[in-house]
C-alpha cells in the first residue's frame, strides 16, 4: 500500500531508538499517523514541527497497518510561532484541536483547506484571531456541531438577536429571552459576521465555541477534556488586547 499527498504536522513523538511517529492532517487521507524511520535524527528532527507543512509518502504492507512516512519539508511554520507567543499558543490550539477533534482517516477536505489558509496567516496577530475564531465556527459545522444562528427560536425574529441556546446552538433574541437570558450564551456581532469584530466581541465569541466545543463536541468524544492549547491560546489572546 502505497501514496502521497501533503499535509500538516499535528504532533511527533519519540518511537524507539531513533524513529518518530508523526500524526499530520493531510487533504486526501484526514488525520493519518505513521512512523518516520531515523525521526530523532539531526537532518529529520527539525522538519518535524507541529505546524510544518511537508510532502508524505506513506507505505504500508496492509491498509490497516501504521505504516511509515517518508518526508519532505514544504515550509515551516515554527520560526514565526517561536517569535511570537500568541502564535505559538495558536499554532498549538489548532493542531491540538485537529488531532482531538477528528476521527482517523476520515477525509474533511473543506476543513483541511480553512486549516492550511489559517496556519499561513501566523504572525499576522491583528487579523489571526478573529480568522481563528472563524475557524473554530467552521469546526464545528464540519462536525456535525454548527450554530444556527439567523432567526430567534422563540419569536422567529431577525433582529435583536443577542444569546445562543447552550442546548440547541439556535440564536435568541432578547425579547425571546426574558427571565432565561442569565442562562444563555452570548451572540456578539462578530459570530454572524457583523460589525468591526472588537476583540471584546471576539473573546466573547470564544466563551460560546469554546462551550459547544467542551461541552458538546468533547461530551459526544467520551467525555475527554479539550487540550489545554485551546485555554491557553484564548488567555493568551485575552492578556494581549
Amino acid at each position: 500500500m502505497e501514496w502521497r499527498d501533503q499535509g500538516i504536522l499535528l504532533s511527533s513523538r519519540r518511537h524507539g531508538e531513533t524513529s518518530a511517529i508523526i500524526e499530520v492532517f493531510t487533504p486526501s487521507r484526514g488525520r493519518h499517523a505513521g512512523v518516520v524511520r531515523g525521526g530523532t535524527s539531526r537532518k529529520i528532527a527539525p522538519i518535524l514541527q507541529p505546524g510544518a507543512q511537508l510532502d508524505l509518502t506513506w507505505r504500508a504492507r496492509l491498509e490497516d497497518h501504521i505504516g511509515s512516512f517518508t518526508v519532505e519539508p514544504v515550509r515551516s511554520r515554527a520560526a514565526i510561532a517561536m517569535g511570537d507567543r500568541l502564535a505559538l499558543a495558536g499554532l498549538n490550539a489548532v493542531t491540538g484541536l485537529v488531532s482531538f477533534c477528528l476521527p482517523e482517516r476520515e477525509v474533511h477536505l473543506a476543513l483541511y483547506q480553512r486549516t492550511e489558509a489559517l496556519l499561513d496567516l501566523l504572525g499576522q496577530g491583528e487579523i489571526w484571531p478573529l480568522a481563528y475564531l472563524r475557524w473554530e465556527v467552521s469546526l464545528l459545522e464540519e462536525l456535525g456541531y454548527g450554530l444556527d444562528i439567523s432567526v430567534c427560536a422563540v419569536t422567529g425574529a431577525t433582529e435583536g438577536l443577542a444569546y445562543v441556546s447552550p442546548k440547541s446552538g439556535r440564536a435568541v433574541s432578547r425579547a425571546g429571552a426574558g427571565e432565561w437570558a442569565e442562562r444563555l450564551l452570548p451572540l456578539p456581532d462578530v459570530l454572524r459576521g457583523v460589525g468591526e469584530a472588537p476583540d471584546e466581541e471576539v473573546a466573547e465569541a470564544f466563551r460560546t465555541t469554546g462551550y459547544f466545543l467542551s461541552e458538546h463536541l468533547a461530551a459526544d468524544l467520551g467525555g475527554k477534556p479539550l487540550p489545554q492549547a485551546r485555554a491557553r491560546f484564548v488567555e493568551a489572546f485575552n492578556r494581549s488586547r
